[in-house]
């Protein structure tokens, strides 16, 4: 008895409890995935601007190389972080120099972690709640066995055997579809800790080169 046999013959209940597990699990690994990737193509990204960067003869130029790298949009958003506050004209009176700097810094540093971290909440979730969804279907199994064993005028091994066999699936089922999302988010989360203090780092030297740029061109 296999989880898609389970499927075609369970009550409504054990189908629904069966369709929830394969959405978690496809759900999942979209996210683990797609997420792989995204983070592969942000290291690429970041490692290639700040080695272009820091090694060009002047910032213009510096601006001009890691723009034509970064076609992902993980370092430029940093980088143009000067330009939008020249385009706030508004707001130079009220507030230095070195605090807008910060400040968009700040905000787009925000954008970029958020959009790292997409999708680590859903794996979360589904590592958490996949296995109790798998315990409701064994559970309810098992209760289908039970009741079935007591309107039945005979008891035997093989009675008791196959129903609760197939229940046990959907334990299964929830460890299969919860184990990859957890090591999924423990990975990942490793990996985007990492990221996100590369782009902070970066994002430290970049207001440091700025204040100082600033004092000596004011």
């Amino acid at each position: 008895m296999n989880f898609f046999s389970l499927i075609s013959q369970g009550d409504a209940l054990s189908k629904i409890v069966a369709f929830l597990l394969l959405t978690m699990s496809v759900i999942s690994w979209v996210i683990i995935i797609y997420k792989s990737l995204l983070l592969r193509v942000a290291n690429r990204s970041i490692q290639n601007v700040k080695q272009l960067f820091w090694s060009a003869n002047t910032q213009e130029l510096a601006l001009q190389q890691a723009q034509q790298v970064d076609t992902s949009q993980w370092m430029t958003p940093l980088l143009n972080a000067k330009n939008q506050i020249q385009s706030s004209a508004w707001n130079a009176s009220q507030m230095a120099q070195p605090a807008q700097f910060t400040r968009v810094l700040r905000d787009e540093l925000r954008d970029l972690k958020a959009r790292m971290q997409w999708g680590q909440v859903t794996l979360a979730t589904i590592g958490a709640t996949s296995p109790f969804v798998g315990l409701l279907g064994t559970v309810w199994g098992i209760f289908h066995a039970l009741t079935a064993i007591g309107q039945s005028s005979q008891f035997t091994l093989a009675r008791v055997a196959t129903p609760v066999g197939e229940a046990l699936i959907m334990t299964a089922a929830g460890l299969a579809v919860a184990i990859p999302a957890v090591v999924a988010y423990n990975l990942l989360g490793r990996r985007i800790a990492n990221l996100e203090a590369e782009l902070e780092g970066f994002a430290q030297d970049l207001l440091h080169l700025w204040q100082n740029s600033a004092l000596t061109h004011p």
